[in-house]
């Protein structure tokens, strides 16, 4: 895939090599490696909980969260079913199952912060303005259903003020002081991305505040749903990350038609010097 017509990664590895590259980031990206079974269990040794995710994923399927604790020494949860198994042999076994032969990663579990018993996580939305500079256009908490693992709103999760959420953690002068390293953060990926994809028009990064509120960025997003802030009572953070979408969107339009119209230029170019031969 060339650089100059990237619109959108797919591949979670990838991603994560980009952002490894960055200094500043690296210490914030949770290990991460493919999946195979030496992987599983020194991962597991190391870390007692990770998560198994498909490299090409969305929306939270396919995800898995393994541990190894309790009567059960190796447990995994899919969806809002457990498994357990007396050794790694088995729990294996039945995960290779499940990911069959697509492309799998494991990454370090983060104990996440909880709101009412419930896990939370974050999502912030970095798009370009109309100069095509980068902003941080929206940040929201996103708490996990009771039952499961993950936290997208399409596998049940709720979208919600993020203040809500940390107000139980955090004085509001803390919380000021998150929200802008937040920020910061979005604008440090966005460029370090469009290093390498410098067509990119909007990112969203999935942030985990562990107990000691480590900002870890359990992914990034190249096609992020805006619509997740519809979902809140205030909809001027909204209003603005929809504007900043369509904005997007008009681009690569553009972009697109603007190649199509140089290859109909190169095929007439082609065909009149073929006959003029």
């Amino acid at each position: 895939m060339k650089t100059s017509r990237a619109q959108a990664i797919r591949s979670k590895w990838r991603k994560t090599q980009l952002l490894l590259r960055h200094q500043g980031i690296r210490p914030l990206i949770p290990e991460t490696r493919k999946y195979n079974k030496v992987s599983l269990t020194s991962m597991l040794e190391k870390y007692k909980m990770v998560y198994v995710k498909p490299d090409g994923g969305t929306f939270g399927k396919g995800v898995m969260k393994v541990e190894q604790d309790g009567s059960q020494p190796f447990a995994y949860q899919h969806g809002e079913k457990r498994w357990e198994f007396k050794n790694v042999e088995a729990l294996y076994k039945s995960m290779s199952k499940r990911v069959g032969d697509q492309s799998y990663l494991i990454q370090k579990g983060v104990h996440l912060l909880r709101h009412q018993k419930r896990y939370f996580d974050i999502r912030v939305m970095v798009q370009r303005n109309a100069k095509g500079t980068w902003e941080t256009t929206g940040i929201i908490g996103r708490l996990g259903h009771p039952r499961k693992i993950v936290t997208n709103y399409h596998s049940g999760g709720k979208p919600m003020a993020l203040e809500e959420l940390l107000k139980s953690h955090l004085s509001p002068g803390k919380q000021a002081e998150l929200i802008k390293k937040l920020n910061a953060l979005g604008l440090t990926i966005a460029a370090q991305l469009q290093k390498t994809y410098p067509n990119f028009q909007q990112i969203g990064l999935d942030i985990g505040l562990d107990r000691n509120f480590t900002p870890w960025v359990l992914e990034v997003n190249t096609r992020p749903d805006p619509f997740i802030f519809n979902q809140l009572k205030d909809k001027s953070m909204y209003r603005k990350v929809l504007s900043y979408w369509r904005l997007a969107n008009e681009k690569r339009k553009k972009t697109i038609q603007d190649k199509d119209k140089d290859k109909v230029k190169e095929k007439v170019k082609v065909s009149k010097k073929a006959k003029s031969s």
